[in-house]
């Protein structure tokens, strides 16, 4: 019989190529000890990593692949877009999704591990779900009852990152390994949260320059997590394609705006201090390690629409057209935050959201934004269910997103147009070691 992973898209990329696991699967038939339909102890396990746990492991050991890398063409096949040959890499210090630029497609998709399922099944999945990332991100097949929905596409610069909801550290019996900064984020006014939407045991964070690629990706994952977790929900967003625009720019979200201008980049001197959690910070599984807050954030777009340019900007502080500050200058250039008109009234509000977020107005708090645009259809009154999908990184959530949420809490002048709806917290530790998968440190040590 003919197998499609034979064909899939590997044939587009030299070096060696992963077959299916030969480890089997126990279809979780009852026996005399457990009625059927019952769930069994190897159907919680799965097919890779079902040997068991080595308690008292180490940490994670040297192995790491640094950057990024383009796939070389290979002669036997029409060389592929820039666009499909780009590779991100799975065995990095930080876990793939976080300093790459702004991806065009992503999902993000939370687990529950099921009733039943504990520390040793938990282990055993994210052994699974590391194989999977690794081998797609490499642009090879998944290693078990691959699709083929991405077989024509290289690896579009798939990256796939995991992270741990507070809740997970109970259902494993890893309370004391919980750390403080993943503490439940507290309420803040403008909250409208769908708890069925929010948190979650487990995070997993899917980006890629190709649509089908990433779905491929998310699709598989799902699956390979088998009886032992189940989908808790699910969101989609998009980006601007790379190459859409004459030269790179900012990207601007749905209401029109540039949005990220004031990201921390990596040449800044302070940027892993605010973004990562130290090699010597704790706890030590978290070692290079950050900790993602995940808002669904609608925009009032029909309201937005209304209100003249002049007074959008008002709301942001910036200018529409270029992002540049409402105090002059271009998109790069620092706010001038006590300037005046000619009334002698400030230049750039004091309600103006991008006065408010300002590091130097929050005790230097910032966060590393990487969010997506999301559009999920339209109300009865035909009202869009559209905006953002809020991703940001910080090394401790209570002196990056907590500070600037409270600010803005207490007088954003964009408040009016946005409501949050649902809202996330999650340890994401470093990356895996080469031969090691997300977590082990963790769920090992």
């Amino acid at each position: 019989m003919h197998d499609p992973r034979s064909d899939h898209r590997s044939d587009l990329l030299p070096g060696p190529r992963s077959g299916p696991s030969t480890d089997g699967t126990d279809p979780g038939a009852g026996t005399a000890e457990q009625p059927p339909g019952a769930l069994s102890r190897r159907r919680l396990l799965g097919t890779a990593g079902a040997t068991g746990l080595v308690l008292g492991a180490g940490g994670v050991a040297a192995g790491y692949t640094a950057g990024r890398a383009t796939a070389p063409e290979t002669p036997d096949v029409a060389p592929l877009t820039a666009l499909g040959t780009n590779r991100a890499k799975f065995h990095v210090k930080h876990q793939p999704g976080i300093l790459q630029p702004a991806q065009a497609h992503g999902h993000l998709i939370a687990f529950d591990l099921a009733p039943g399922a504990g520390r040793r099944e938990a282990a055993a999945l994210l052994r699974r779900w590391s194989e999977v990332a690794e081998q797609l991100m490499a642009g090879r097949p998944a290693p078990h009852e691959d699709t083929a929905v991405a077989r024509d596409a290289g690896p579009s610069g798939l990256t796939v990152t995991f992270g741990f909801g507070h809740s997970f550290f109970g259902r494993t019996g890893l309370d004391k390994q919980r750390p403080t900064a993943l503490d439940p984020l507290p309420a803040f006014s403008s909250d409208r949260l769908d708890k069925a939407r929010s948190n979650g045991d487990l995070w997993v964070q899917v980006g890629s320059d190709d649509g089908p690629v990433a779905f491929h990706a998310l699709r598989a994952l799902q699956k390979e997590a088998g009886e032992a977790a189940r989908v808790r929900w699910h969101m989609s967003g998009f980006n601007r394609s790379p190459g859409a625009t004459a030269r790179p720019a900012t990207a601007r979200n749905l209401m029109g705006q540039v949005d990220g201008t004031n990201n921390p980049k990596p040449a800044d001197a302070d940027f892993d201090q605010r973004v990562f959690v130290p090699a010597q910070g704790e706890p030590a599984w978290m070692a290079h390690g950050s900790y993602a807050v995940v808002r669904r954030i609608r925009m009032l777009l029909d309201d937005w629409e209304r209100l003249p340019q002049r007074d959008q900007e008002a709301v942001i502080g910036r200018r529409k057209a270029d992002g540049a500050p409402l105090s002059g200058g271009d998109e790069t250039t620092e706010m001038d935050l006590e300037k005046q008109d000619a009334s002698g009234g400030l230049v750039v509000p004091l309600n103006a959201h991008a006065r408010i977020t300002r590091p130097d107005q929050n005790g230097g708090a910032a966060m590393l934004r990487r969010p997506f645009s999301f559009h999920d259809g339209f109300a009865e009154d035909g009202a869009p269910d559209a905006g953002l999908l809020f991703i940001s990184w910080q090394a401790d959530p209570l002196r990056g997103f907590v500070p600037v949420q409270r600010k803005l809490d207490r007088g954003d002048a964009l408040s009016a147009f946005i409501r949050h709806e649902a809202s996330g917290l999650f340890a994401v530790p470093g990356g895996a070691a080469a031969g090691e998968y997300v977590g082990q440190a963790l769920l090992e040590g």
